[in-house]
């Protein structure tokens, strides 16, 4: 049972809670002039309504909290000389955030022109949600900020990632009460099942309830706080109650609680660390009840504002318009009281920067905050050293995942000390075949274990929770505060962060934009246990198409890679996690796979990113090819060479050109991908006239909208997945999506002129092939032998 921190001595003097008073309705004046402000930045002389913006955007509701959030931060970092980051995560609650930035003196160093004075007060009120100026939310233009917040779930996730391994790091986090409605941050209540008080820092929640969204009252706020606190001591947390609308109440209250949750966490970190302590704590985090819109508008034209949801966006919004609304904002404004604030140039005054920190402990200032400039390159081992042996193309077969988890596990053990290297995903380690890693790290772990558990560990660096968004979220902190790490799926159900990834290649895009932030290490995901064997779970784990949502993306922040063997899987890995400012996406299978490449040849062939395999063909440079067979993934690149085998043997006079691409964009052109070919090198590979034959991994048309302004596009008949699932055998599934290797044969007599006739009997027999494939898998269960027996014979 936490104490109340009601109960504690009162940590402030008069003189302080007049400064921290003063620092916080500093800061929210400033919020309030970035929404309505364009000009008369401190009230010099009456509002008139030119002063005011044309168009009025941005969100007030939450700004007060915030800024009370902010301004205790300050004084706790202060006094106890922390490590501080803070994870802003109501929506749009950029106001604050940038008021505070403006207030502490990052926000002019960051931004020369944006002055410490009215000049460049003004500067901040007019750019706010302005044609060319920044976001209303929290974006990664604000300094200080991990966390775009023009999406609502993910804060929490993100804050534990930034703690996990920066063990001098304490993250806040302010939930909204909306987005604590979201599935994503329902599930990340759990990451404190997984924070090392030994090696990780501390996350301080600060559940903001304000009681309402965008027109609704939401759900924490409404319930019995016994209720919630019943709720959250459930998910293992202390929550120490701050509640009240008198301003000096809630800061003596929000200081003893401050106070009250940085001394529990010294002690389990000092139990943890010092007296060997293993239980897990308590965690404590904080419930702050304030009124929507605090210390705005109480009524507007006869209704309720200030505690209500109309105080959510624009309390005001005909403040051009209407006489009565415009007196009512210059009330509200002042009654903030400027002229003790800001001195005649609009600089600060002293008692309003009294609890500020300096330097890099400003919250805007902090360099977890900018992860680059903590990165460390990853001591990545010699591929050489984990290579399969190649001697010929096909005579072999690996697990690409297995082979690859070899590598991680010594990446793993290379990065034991500085701890900077992670590998998440949903309870998959072991079924991806990448288990190896456990030699060198457990799973993170801090609840009970029983006899029966394998490779838990309280110091664990392999982070398994059965929650994709979860996973994402502590990745996307762990990288933005400067580390490395992979994201393990399975390949149909990465689909589940698909909008969480979308925000993050945003950021990416943005921050390539400003000078300021330092590149940080990529987001990679190696997707396997994918569509083409799914022997037992069948059609529910059988998609695709995440390749095709990223694609969609910024070009210059997305890669997409389909390694066809454990040796360009190596490749390709190496180079991902080598990478800066990317997300990349490989996908890989985990069952046996042939062996085509040397450690030499693959690491060529990765860096064109696509090529012609010409021990694969039957090209002599005679003559042009008259068909091109083309592959994408391993199991298509399986298929291909098992049709080009068939041609050479039923076909002996047909010039067959083999061309496998490892590296998707490369299909696009030049100018529209940086990874692109020109007209020039694309009919040089496919050749501007001939057929070709595409085995895809994914869904067929992919392939066709990257290519459709290719010469040749009209020639190119593209095979893939076409939702055609259901548990059964390896080769059926090829077969029931018409991507089979006889299928590509008679692709190829239909597609290349004169073979309709001349080669009628070599299709029919490839038909027949199929039909009795049918009958053999339902009479036997098993491929026909000569498909399970196969082996290349070029």
């Amino acid at each position: 049972m936490s104490a109340d921190p009601h109960e504690a001595p009162d940590p402030l003097t008069d003189d302080e809670l007049a400064a921290l008073d003063a620092h916080w309705r500093a800061a929210n004046y400033l919020s309030v002039g970035q929404i309505y402000l364009m000009a008369n930045p401190l009230l010099t002389e009456p509002l008139r309504p030119e002063h005011v913006k044309p168009r009025l955007l941005g969100h007030w509701g939450t700004s007060p909290g915030l800024n009370l959030v902010h301004t205790h931060l300050n004084r706790v970092i202060k006094a106890r000389d922390l490590d501080a980051l803070c994870v802003w995560g109501p929506g749009h609650g950029g106001p604050a955030v940038l008021a505070n930035s403006w207030l502490e003196g990052t926000y002019t160093e960051t931004y020369p022109d944006v002055t410490r004075d009215a000049s460049g007060m003004a500067r901040l009120f007019k750019q706010f949600s302005f044609p060319g100026g920044v976001p209303s939310h929290v974006a990664p233009e604000t300094p200080g900020s991990i966390h775009e917040g023009g999406e609502l779930g993910y804060s929490l996730s993100h804050a534990y990632g930034a703690a996990f391994d920066h063990p001098d790091l304490v993250v806040a986090c302010v939930i909204g009460d909306g987005e604590a409605e979201t599935g994503p941050l329902a599930a990340s209540w759990h990451s404190n099942k997984f924070l090392d008080p030994v090696h990780d820092g501390a996350v301080l929640p600060v559940l903001h309830l304000n009681g309402y969204k965008i027109a609704n009252p939401t759900v924490l706020a409404r319930l019995p706080e016994s209720e919630l606190d019943a709720l959250l001591r459930g998910y293992g947390h202390d929550p120490i109650h701050v509640t009240g609308d008198d301003p000096a109440a809630v800061h003596r209250a929000m200081a003893r609680a401050m106070d009250t949750a940085l001394d529990r966490i010294a002690a389990f970190q000092r139990a943890a660390r010092e007296e060997g302590a293993t239980e897990r704590p308590a965690w404590p985090m904080i419930v702050l009840r304030t009124p929507k819109g605090w210390t705005g508008p109480v009524e507007v034209d006869g209704l309720p504002v200030e505690g209500t949801w109309r105080a959510h966006q624009v309390p005001m919004a005909a403040v051009r318009d209407n006489p009565d609304h415009l007196r009512e904002l210059e009330r509200w404004l002042r009654s903030y009281r400027p002229e003790e604030l800001f001195d005649d140039r609009g600089a600060p005054r002293p008692a309003v920067m009294a609890a500020v920190p300096e330097g890099s402990r400003r919250l805007g200032a902090t360099p977890y905050a900018n992860g680059g400039l903590l990165l460390r390159e990853l001591p990545l081992p010699p591929l050489e050293t984990y290579a399969v042996p190649v001697g010929k193309p096909g005579a072999t077969r690996h697990e690409p995942t297995r082979v690859l988890g070899d590598v991680l596990r010594d990446v793993m053990a290379a990065t034991a000390e500085r701890r900077d290297f992670r590998l998440v995903g949903p309870d998959e380690t072991a079924s991806n075949r990448l288990q190896a890693v456990y030699a060198a790290s457990g799973k993170a772990w801090q609840e009970r274990t029983l006899p029966v558990d394998e490779d838990l560990d309280p110091h664990g660096r392999v982070m398994e929770i059965l929650s994709e968004h979860t996973c994402q979220g502590w990745l996307e902190g762990y990288l933005l505060t400067g580390r490395h790490g992979l994201f393990s799926c399975y390949e149909a159900f990465v689909h589940i962060v698909d909008s969480m990834v979308n925000q993050h290649i945003k950021w990416l895009r943005v921050t390539r934009r400003l000078p300021w932030r330092a590149p940080i290490a990529s987001l990679n995901y190696l997707l396997t246990s994918h569509v083409w064997r799914q022997d037992h779970n069948g059609f529910s784990h059988q998609d695709p198409g995440f390749v095709d949502h990223i694609l969609n993306k910024s070009p210059e922040a997305v890669r997409v890679y389909l390694p066809p063997d454990a040796n360009t899987l190596l490749s390709v890995a190496d180079h991902a996690l080598r990478s800066r400012d990317y997300v990349n996406v490989v996908v890989a299978g985990k069952q046996p796979c042939f062996d085509w490449l040397s450690m030499e040849d693959a690491k060529a062939h990765c860096a064109r990113g696509a090529g012609i395999w010409d021990w694969a063909g039957t090209e002599d440079g005679s003559r042009e090819p008259d068909v091109v067979l083309a592959c994408a993934g391993d199991v298509p690149t399986q298929e291909v060479l098992a049709a080009a085998q068939l041609l050479r043997q039923h076909l002996p006079d047909l010039t067959v050109r083999v061309v496998n691409v490892v590296d998707i964009a490369r299909l696009l052109p030049s100018g529209e991908h940086p990874h692109g070919m020109s007209d020039f090198e694309y009919d040089g590979l496919f050749t501007p006239d001939k057929p070709v034959i595409f085995a895809y991994h994914g869904y067929p048309w992919l392939i066709h909208r990257l290519a459709y302004r290719r010469n040749g596009h009209q020639h190119l008949h593209v095979r893939g997945y076409k939702e055609i699932g259901t548990t059964t055998t390896p080769f059926d599934m090829v077969v029931g999506n018409d991507m089979d290797r006889y299928r590509l044969v008679m692709d190829v007599i239909d597609r290349v002129p004169g073979l309709v006739v001349r080669a009628a009997a070599v299709r029919q027999h490839m038909e027949d092939v199929r039909l009795r494939h049918h009958a053999h898998i339902r009479e036997h269960g098993v491929d026909l032998p000569e498909v399970a027996d196969w082996s290349w014979e070029g």
